[in-house]
């Protein structure tokens, strides 16, 4: 019998935040999707090594990465939202403190859908000018564009 969704989402928060890749990439099947809303389901990863890289993508360059949860709701189809904060420190100092609501659909322990809102603004102010050029010249090759799907 698998973990219930709850469960799941924090098992998975845990391993977000000690950022083990290996074990981040066992919560998603080759279906999964994972993409932030402010910047659409044009830029989504699906599958375990594309969310991987969709994940890598913002958080490289961090020396602090800190999770601050907040309310969990569990609703019907193994919908879970979580409201939650996440500091970011950059190596060369700057720090964010950015809320987020997640979003996750879970289905036997398996992430299918997550979508993350949070202020995009917020985030791209607070961020060092190497961390815009790394984003700017990153290899995208993994992005999917899931409109209609998510």
């Amino acid at each position: 019998m698998s973990a219930s969704p709850t469960a799941t989402t924090a098992a998975f928060w845990a391993a977000l935040y000690a950022r083990d890749w290996d074990l981040i990439r066992s919560f998603f099947g080759p279906e999964s999707i994972y993409y932030d809303i402010p910047t659409g389901p044009a830029s989504a990863g699906v599958g375990p090594h594309s969310i991987e890289a969709r994940l890598r993508l913002g958080l490289e360059g961090l020396i602090g990465y800190e999770h601050r949860p907040g309310v969990v709701a569990e609703g019907a189809d193994g919908v879970v939202v979580t409201e939650h904060t996440e500091v970011w420190t950059w190596e060369s100092g700057e720090t964010v403190a950015l809320p987020f609501v997640s979003v996750q659909r879970v289905h036997e322990g398996v992430i299918m859908l997550w979508k993350d809102y949070w202020d995009f603004q917020t985030l791209m102010a607070a961020a060092p000018a190497a961390w815009h050029e790394r984003l700017d010249t990153a290899d995208l090759s993994w992005v999917v564009d899931v409109t209609g799907r998510a």
